[in-house]
Order: structure tokens, then C-alpha cells, then sequence
């Protein structure tokens, strides 16, 4: 399917400022594929995207390259550029992949996290907890996790972990609009078991629970398969 986001915006006021407008336009699409407006297999057409945000072609296909290292297009020979569509096979891998970095992320983070970031997860949590809309509980789950990942300074890993995030985005969109909401309870707790130990830079108890809350994730996913089809 081939499709644009459903939004106008103004010309583009960057002109001569190719880094700015390249990184306007992969805001831009990075909004529109994390928050489910631009699917997977969806393709994006350089000229469209132009257009519609009053940019030249250039800073649109430096944008396309920027979201490819994010993991979230790819490129196809002849075809262009498209929202990568992944196989429940692809994904269960992915998971498990997550299920070992992810922890060792969170263990790597924890001794650089103060009572101020501390703060900070347990308001998101808050949020979480308060929150009833699927597109905010996604927004707010992954503020949560990345946070407690935010002090660990291996830049391959934190680009590994996020372009991991990134890739599964619409998986776990579709499972929870599913049915997924109904077992937020179970989410809540995991992430304050997570959280608990994060705050008492607790590193084996914070691997462990992590882990676990990702591999849950990935198994029940594993029993809708109807998520991955096209």
C-alpha cells in the first residue's frame, strides 16, 4: 500500500539549512510511522513527502537515510523507500535479541541514575497507571524503559536498543489494541518490580525482572498471529 501522512504543514522555512530541514522531515515521518499513521510495508514517495512539506527532494533523502539507521524504513532497489514489514519469525528473534541487550543496558545505566531520574520513572509510572489510551500508554511506556536505560553510555548499545524499539513498534501497537489492555495490570507490576529495583541499583534483580517483562511480551505476542499479517 502506498501512502503519505494525512497532515499539510507549511513551506519550509529551513531553506539553505539542509541539516535542520533533514532533521524536520525525519521528525516528521518518525511521528507518523512510531505512532501507527504510516504502516508497515507502507510505501514513502521522496516527492510526496516534498511537496507536502514545502521541501526540496535532498533533505527528504538524507531524512530517509537518518530513519533507516533508526531502523525504521528500508530501502528497496527500484522501489524506494518503505516501513519495514517484519514475520512473526523476525519478531520472536527481535525479542529475543531485546531480552539480552535491554539488561545489559538497564545494568550498564544504573549506577548513573540519581534520585532525580528515580523521580522521573516513578511520574511515568504514575502516568501509566492513570492513563487509559492506547497511543499515550505506548508514548509512556517507552519514555519509561528508555529512561531507565538513559545512563548507560555504550553508544553502540543505546543504538542497538533503540533501533530495536523502533522496529517493533507496530507489533506491539496491534497486540495491545488486541486485547492488551487488559492485562495492564500485569505491565503495571513489572515495571514496578523494575522500577523498585532500579532505585536500589539492585543489578540482578534488575536484569532479572526486565528480562522477564520482555520475554512475557514476546510470548503472548506469539499467540496472535494474526498481528503480522499484512
Amino acid at each position: 500500500m502506498t501512502t503519505t501522512p494525512g497532515t499539510t504543514e507549511t513551506a519550509d522555512t529551513d531553506a539553505g539549512t539542509g541539516g535542520a530541514a533533514s532533521a524536520r522531515v525525519a521528525a516528521y515521518l518518525r511521528d507518523a510511522i512510531l505512532g501507527g499513521e504510516l504502516r508497515p510495508g507502507d510505501r514513502i514517495r521522496q516527492e510526496d513527502i516534498a511537496v507536502r512539506l514545502g521541501a526540496s527532494r535532498l533533505p527528504v533523502r538524507e531524512a530517509l537515510r537518518m530513519l533507516e539507521a533508526e531502523g525504521l524504513t528500508e530501502h528497496e532497489a527500484n522501489k524506494g523507500a518503505r516501513v519495514p514489514r517484519l514475520t512473526q519469525h523476525e519478531v520472536e528473534v527481535i525479542y529475543r535479541m531485546r531480552e539480552r541487550l535491554e539488561p545489559l543496558a538497564l545494568v550498564e545505566s544504573l549506577g548513573a541514575l540519581g534520585a532525580v531520574d528515580h523521580e522521573r520513572l516513578e511520574d511515568v509510572q504514575r502516568r501509566i497507571e492513570e492513563n487509559d489510551d492506547l497511543d499515550r500508554f505506548l508514548e509512556l511506556d517507552r519514555e519509561f524503559h528508555l529512561l531507565t536505560y538513559s545512563g548507560c553510555t555504550i553508544d553502540p548499545l543505546n543504538s542497538m536498543v533503540t533501533r530495536l524499539w523502533n522496529s517493533t513498534q507496530h507489533y506491539r501497537r496491534a497486540y495491545v489494541a488486541l486485547g492488551g489492555r487488559s492485562r495492564m495490570w500485569v505491565v503495571n507490576s513489572e515495571h514496578r518490580l523494575i522500577l523498585d529495583a532500579v532505585v536500589r541499583r539492585d543489578a540482578t534483580d534488575a536484569e532479572r525482572f526486565l528480562e522477564g517483562h520482555i520475554r512475557r511480551t514476546r510470548i503472548e505476542l506469539g499467540h496472535h498471529p494474526e498481528v503480522f499479517a499484512p
